[in-house]
């Protein structure tokens, strides 16, 4: 492990952070809300921090040797870097005043988790907002994967930090050299964005609140410019067109490429029908329970805020267009479910991802054949192709690991003064880094009445949560330290 490499790249990818800084400083000295200053100089204080590290830590071994266990740091650590300078925008333009607040809101956004601290968002500066979006949005295709895209000398290491931080149980390539997959990956995801806000405004929505909402949903992030997120906008296009990017979001981006290239294999690949069947089932069993219980009164609203609901929540994008927390008891479990799921491997989406779920339900109805059949031999298969037992161990290990994560941290929270519903949502709407959950961290709630250590501690779920929880917990583990420990 050499620290003076991680420190290098850590240091690099911060310079990018204080640009996106900048870029938000102009987007403020636009609207003249008095923010402009903070961003300049949160911007500069980030830029000589993370300029500093880079040029002090130059030299040594290049970046092609770059180990398995710098990648596992250097992510970890650079995830942890950005959200902290992420945070002296709020602090530095007085929207908020507590450092743990502001740490929060900043790893809420650059996790895509769109757990907000703000009570009243639509009276912050248009600044402010714009960075919550941005920061979604940068996040949400991955700081580690912009950076590989624009600087492709990170070669060979690039590999290990492209598998550190994209999210799924194996990584695909779309091109030999990872720079060149990486540079796909930012195309489609910057074409669907720009696709979105053209859509928003169409449907009549201004071009500041459609670039905002654009970053958010295709980031599956969640930051809304209004404080009643989606609900605000009383427009069924609206609605329906958040809805079909939210789904687009959920999708292994790769698949997306090739449709873009003209070589459409949706149909062909098993998760993505498992992925969209389970969104389509999950709409239908929420809308014939609100529809049953006299919620709603007219089909096309049951089936819109049913099917937004269950996308967003699904893809753990956290949009609402309805108080979910007022459905029948039966409508609200059905969500609670879909707060485990996650979108598809390879999506900007969080949770276990459907992939994994695919492949533990094929392992246990294999498991239960056994029972029948002891002496058969079963191969655990997506298709006509076979998972490795290695795969299917890590599989099975992650979604335990994943549980008792959940578990561990809704303990956590309990023991901060919450009650076991608020504890139980928090931890896994953060775990998952989908942002709004139950109890008193509902679609109407915000979390800025926590206590510090909940702030603290939800920080971290998002984070872990964000970077499928190996890539932070072997940093934990003594083995990760036990090489060299200097700066050579």
């Amino acid at each position: 492990m050499s620290l003076r490499h991680v420190a290098n790249v850590v240091g690099l990818l911060q310079v990018f952070v204080a640009l996106a800084m900048l870029a938000t400083a102009g987007v403020a000295a636009i609207y003249q809300d008095g923010d402009t200053t903070a961003f300049l100089v949160a911007g500069a204080i980030t830029i000589v921090v993370g300029g500093g590290a880079y040029g002090l830590t130059k030299g040594g071994r290049g970046h092609d040797d770059l180990t398995s266990r710098e990648g596992f740091a250097i992510v970890t650590m650079s995830w942890a870097a950005t959200a902290f300078f992420g945070a002296l925008p709020y602090l530095l333009s007085g929207v908020l005043d507590s450092p743990f607040a502001a740490v929060f809101e900043s790893m809420s956004g650059f996790t895509t988790t769109g757990a907000t601290v703000f009570a009243d968002i639509e009276g912050l500066p248009h600044g402010v907002l714009f960075w919550r979006s941005l920061s979604h949005w940068i996040g949400g295709m991955g700081i580690i994967v912009l950076v590989i895209a624009v600087l492709p000398f990170l070669g060979v290491g690039g590999m290990q930090l492209f598998k550190a931080e994209v999210p799924g149980p194996t990584v695909e390539r779309l091109r030999p050299r990872i720079a060149q997959t990486a540079k796909l990956l930012w195309f489609v995801y910057v074409g669907l964005t720009g696709a979105e806000v053209v859509l928003f405004l169409f449907g009549g929505m201004g071009p500041f609140d459609a670039i905002n909402h654009a970053f958010a949903t295709l980031a599956t992030g969640g930051f809304s410019t209004k404080n009643a997120s989606m609900a605000a906008f009383d427009s069924a296009y609206i609605h329906w067109v958040t809805i079909v990017f939210m789904y687009l979001a959920g999708i292994n981006f790769s698949l997306h490429f090739r449709a873009a290239s003209g070589r459409p294999v949706y149909f062909r690949d098993h998760e993505w029908r498992f992925f969209t069947l389970l969104v389509l089932a999950s709409a239908a069993v929420i809308m014939a329970i609100n529809l049953a219980s006299g919620s709603y009164s007219a089909l096309e609203p049951a089936l819109r805020d049913s099917l937004f609901q269950a996308t967003s929540i699904t893809t753990t994008t956290g949009f609402v267009s309805a108080d979910y927390a007022l459905w029948v008891p039966g409508a609200q479990m059905v969500l609670f479910a879909l707060f485990f799921v996650g979108g598809m491997a390879g999506s900007t989406g969080g949770g276990i991802k459907t992939m994994r779920i695919l492949l533990l339900l094929k392992q246990t109805g294999n498991e239960i054949r056994k029972h029948l059949h002891p002496r058969a031999i079963l191969l655990t298969r997506i298709g006509r192709q076979s998972v490795g037992p290695d795969v299917v161990a890590n599989v099975v290990g992650f979604v335990i690991l994943y549980l008792l994560l959940c578990l561990v941290g809704a303990m956590l929270l309990a023991l901060t003064g919450l009650d076991p519903l608020t504890a139980i949502g928090g931890s896994i709407a953060t775990v998952g880094n989908v942002g709004p959950a139950f109890g008193e961290l509902g679609a109407t709630d915000n979390y800025g009445w926590l206590s510090n250590p909940a702030l603290m501690l939800m920080s971290f779920l998002m984070l872990v949560g964000r970077l499928e929880i190996y890539t932070v917990l072997l940093l934990f583990h003594p083995e990760t330290w036990r090489a060299r420990r200097s700066f050579h």
